[in-house]
């Protein structure tokens, strides 16, 4: 073997893909873009995905969705569930110059959840359980948020502890919902946050306890939870000043 081959085989390669995944999480959405191009214009349907996602949210790039519907439909033709899942999330919303088309939307979530995208599966949860776009059922719901939940999607850990709190689908255990909202507020959801300090609020399924309650309570109102607005004057005015103020400080210390 000639140290060319030698130095071919211990020098990795540049892999173009991995540096504009790097350059976004830094931050360098031009860099990785500049990247990304070449490699959806050959077909990469990763490429493709990421590139129709930038353009959808206007990240490094003008927000313009029909680009973004553009790049995300060929991603999603080549079956990448990424790709189909962005695009579901695009004609979900609509508007700005792409029609809203729900049907396919909700098709091309469970398309990706069933390629097992976690996102795609905590969506097709969500759509199952409101009903709207496709005929409501709450153990299907269930079924698609445990996959997600698996997967560590936090929103569906939350919505599993709703469904076992308002008996939806499965018994009521209000201790199995506390049990989740326990894992979905460590991961930081604001909405699994409100709903354990309503749980410490009035013991159900955890200790009674209003300094936790309020802790949670503040930590998800901090995060945009409206479901945490209607129990923080409770909570608070259930508690003396020092408990307020141990309340306060543990809302802002780092997740457990």
């Amino acid at each position: 073997m000639g140290w060319l081959d030698r130095f071919r085989r211990a020098a990795p390669l540049p892999d173009p893909m991995e540096d504009a995944l790097a350059a976004f999480r830094a931050g360098d959405c031009a860099t990785a873009l500049a990247l990304w191009e070449p490699l959806a214009r050959a077909g990469d349907a990763r490429a493709q995905a990421n590139i129709g996602a930038c353009f959808a949210e206007g990240m490094g790039v003008p927000q313009d969705p029909p680009l973004a519907l553009k790049w995300l439909s060929l991603s999603a033709e080549a079956g990448h569930p990424p790709g189909q899942r962005n695009l579901a999330a695009l004609l979900l919303r609509g508007g700005r110059g792409v029609e809203a088309d729900f049907t396919r939307a909700a098709d091309l979530y469970r398309s990706a959840a069933e390629a097992g995208d976690g996102l795609a599966q905590d969506m097709l949860s969500w759509m199952l359980l409101e009903g709207e776009v496709m005929p409501a059922d709450p153990a299907q719901a269930r079924e698609w948020a445990e996959k997600a939940a698996a997967q560590g999607v936090a929103s569906s850990m939350t919505r599993i502890g709703m469904l076992y709190h308002h008996a939806m689908g499965v018994e009521r255990d209000v201790a199995e919902a506390a049990r989740w909202w326990t894992r979905a507020a460590a991961l930081g959801d604001a909405d699994g946050q409100a709903m354990l300090g309503a749980a410490h609020h009035l013991g159900a399924g955890v200790e009674k306890d209003g300094v936790a309650a309020l802790a949670w309570l503040l930590r998800a109102e901090a995060g945009g939870s409206a479901l945490a607005r209607p129990f923080v004057p409770a909570v608070r005015a259930a508690l003396d000043p020092a408990g307020v103020a141990a309340a306060e400080r543990r809302a802002k210390e780092p997740l457990p």
